[in-house]
């Protein structure tokens, strides 16, 4: 019984979900103008830890990408 409630919990950590994935770009400033940030996100169907390095990943200079 307890080797059986250890399995489904194992079983249950490593199952696909949906996350958020927010990528943010801070506004800049050109000739005294500031643009706002812009944000956008998309759906990852994947394990936690692999949705938080795809998405992780497509930060760049100027933009942060965050699982929400």
């Amino acid at each position: 019984m307890i080797a059986a409630a250890g399995l489904m919990i194992a079983g249950m950590s490593s199952c696909k979900k949906d996350y958020t994935c927010t990528c943010t770009a801070a506004g800049v400033t050109i000739f005294g103008v500031t643009t706002p940030d812009v944000s956008s996100s998309t759906t990852i169907k994947d394990t936690k830890s692999n949705a938080k390095s795809t998405c992780e990943g497509a930060s760049m200079e100027g933009v942060t990408c965050v699982i929400d």
